[in-house]
C-alpha cells in the first residue's frame, strides 16, 4: 500500500498542504488536513480511497513556534527518559532495602511513597538483587 507524505504549512487562510509527488492542496482547519489530501489524492491520481495511506510528515506554523515545539517535545521526551530512569532507581532501591530486611512499610516510610506503591514496586522486581548493582 502506498503512503503520501503530506507536509502542511500554515497561511492566513489556513492551511496549505504539499503533498510529495502530487500537489498542493489547502484546508481551513489543520484537524481537516488529512481528510483534504485524502480527497486530493483520490481525485489528481483517479485512486479508491482504500488503496493509499496519508502520513502528515511535518506541520509548520513559523520559525520561532516551530523551534519553541520542537524544544518542547525534546523536553518532554527527557523528562520521560527521566522518570523511566527514576522508576529503575526506586525499584533497585526497594529491591535492596527488602534484602536488608526491611518490610514494606519501613520502605515506604524510608523512600516517602505509600506502601502500596512498594507492594507494587515489589511485585515487578523479581529480578536477582545483583542485576541492580549499578544504582
Amino acid at each position: 500500500m502506498k503512503t503520501y507524505q503530506v507536509h502542511a504549512k500554515r497561511w492566513d487562510r489556513g492551511w496549505e498542504l504539499h503533498i510529495d509527488g502530487v500537489g498542493v492542496t489547502q484546508a481551513r482547519h489543520l484537524t481537516e488536513a488529512e481528510e483534504m489530501a485524502r480527497d486530493y489524492i483520490v481525485m489528481a491520481l483517479d485512486l479508491d480511497d482504500d488503496t493509499f495511506t496519508v502520513v502528515m510528515e511535518d506541520i509548520r506554523v513559523d520559525a520561532e513556534i516551530d523551534a519553541l515545539s520542537t524544544q518542547a517535545r525534546q523536553a518532554q521526551r527527557e523528562a520521560e527518559r527521566m522518570q523511566q530512569e527514576a522508576a529503575r532507581k526506586i525499584g533497585c532501591t526497594v529491591t535492596k532495602l527488602q534484602g536488608r530486611g526491611l518490610n514494606n512499610r519501613e520502605i515506604a516510610r524510608y523512600l516517602k511513597i505509600s506502601p502500596q506503591r512498594v507492594s507494587q514496586i515489589s511485585s515487578r522486581q523479581k529480578r536477582p538483587a545483583d542485576r541492580h548493582d549499578h544504582l
